[in-house]
């Protein structure tokens, strides 16, 4: 166990509070594993740009690229729900915004 640990900033998720949210009112963050953030639309080329876009601010706010797992895509055929659900399978870690914690740990530690 280290003498310093890194210090996170958490929400009651377990994510960064900082880290971009999906904006869409049907996208979302799920519970682990791989931490799913869901788009879900009608349009599957809006729910694709609105899952690039996340992941552009993600990346921009991360420092470095998002570590993605998995993509899956999959439909909901009931009339009340959009058909389309793409869902970007992501490191928890990076959701957590560690890798941000130990630049800001080391920066702090080499002064």
């Amino acid at each position: 166990m280290s003498d310093n640990p890194v210090a996170l900033d958490l929400d009651d998720a377990g994510l960064a509070a900082a880290l971009p949210r999906p904006t869409h009112q049907q996208d979302g963050i799920q519970d682990v594993p791989f931490r799913p953030v869901q788009f879900r639309d009608n349009d599957l080329p809006a729910a694709l740009e609105r899952a690039a876009r996340w992941l552009r601010d993600t990346q921009s706010w991360l420092g470095e690229p998002v570590d993605v797992i998995a993509i899956h895509l999959d439909y909901d055929e009931r009339s009340d729900a959009a058909y389309y659900e793409l869902k970007l399978l992501c490191n928890e870690e990076d959701l957590a915004g560690a890798p941000i914690a130990v630049r800001d740990h080391a920066q702090t530690a080499g002064r």
